[in-house]
């Protein structure tokens, strides 16, 4: 009776291995052919436009993290290797992801800024500050020769979901019609949407103002908009004297209505910049952090930078 319980037991605890490993296998087989990984959370939103209802997506930098300075942990290249396609800016944008994408077939990751269509509207770093009249200390962000913010601008925005699309419809082609269907519904919502957004801007296109992170070169290219310079400060280093005194003269000397912080930049440290001045203080979000992914979210993280401006700069 013993034998025969413990034989038994050896089958059923094998039949559970088995069973667990075929759950096991099953679930990474479900990872690797439906998920797509975005680098970060406006390219996520431009995925999520596109892949709706065909694949789920994911997003490899958390909402607290610099795509300039992330490091990437052992989930998230668990991610990335079983991700079915994977979308990413450029090197000079996203540091963490040329070393693991090596290893990754080409075929299965687009990188937007080598995209024909995409480097054609590409700027330059110079591009961004033509206008500007900043000293030495301003004006340093870009890492490489072009400005790789490009999910800022709603013409590549258009680029970059074709791209997906495209990809996509090779990856499901028995789900084309659905994507062909969510691609025309992202460009026609977002052709409505820059042209609710140039009727807006179009009073506050003479309103001067700085900023402190430089990330916004496409989009005040293509509303007009009136960038007088950006600052470069560590947000976890206090300003000196000599340095607070330099901002502030720039910001009189050239008039500014508002200084943009970002949300990284303690409002203690933007007070005690434009104390003395009559400039404001707005904020400006170029990552989209407080907005959830949802078909809708690359309009909503547009409309809402918009309204951002407008809340400092449209002010008398």
């Amino acid at each position: 009776m013993k034998k025969y319980i413990a034989q038994n037991s050896k089958q059923l605890i094998c039949s559970l291995m088995i069973f667990c490993s075929l759950i096991f296998m099953q679930t990474i087989t479900n990872i690797a052919n439906a998920t797509v990984i975005s680098s970060v959370k406006p390219i996520g939103f431009i995925t999520e436009a596109i892949a709706s209802g065909v694949t789920d997506n994911d997003i490899l930098l958390p909402d607290n993290a610099s795509p300039h300075t992330y490091y990437l942990k052992p989930s998230d290249l668990a991610k990335l290797k079983s991700a079915e396609l994977v979308v990413w800016v450029g090197e000079d944008m996203e540091a963490f992801m040329p070393t693991i994408l090596k290893n990754i077939d080409k075929q299965k990751q687009i990188e937007l800024m080598a995209v024909p269509e995409i480097k054609s509207l590409l700027r330059t770093s110079h591009d961004d500050h033509e206008d500007d009249h900043s000293h030495d200390e301003v004006n340093q962000d870009h890492h490489g020769e072009y400005d790789e913010h490009i999910w800022l601008s709603p013409k590549i925005a258009k680029i970059i979901a074709q791209s997906i699309h495209d990809r996509l419809v090779t990856l499901y082609p028995d789900k084309s019609i659905l994507i062909d269907e969510n691609l025309n519904e992202f460009i026609i919502k977002l052709t409505e949407t820059e042209q609710n957004i140039a009727k807006k801007l179009i009073t506050v296109q003479n309103r001067g103002y700085f900023v402190f992170h430089d990330a916004y070169g496409y989009f005040e290219a293509q509303f007009g908009l009136k960038k007088l310079g950006s600052f470069t400060i560590n947000p976890a280093v206090q300003p000196g004297v000599q340095k607070v005194y330099a901002i502030q003269q720039e910001l009189k000397e050239h008039q500014a209505v508002c200084v943009f912080r970002e949300p990284q930049f303690s409002p203690a440290v933007i007070e005690k910049l434009v104390s003395g001045t009559d400039v404001r203080i707005g904020e400006l979000n170029p990552l989209g952090t407080s907005i959830t992914p949802s078909k809708g979210a690359y309009l909503q993280f547009l409309t809402n930078l918009t309204q951002q401006l407008l809340d400092c700069l449209d002010k008398n």
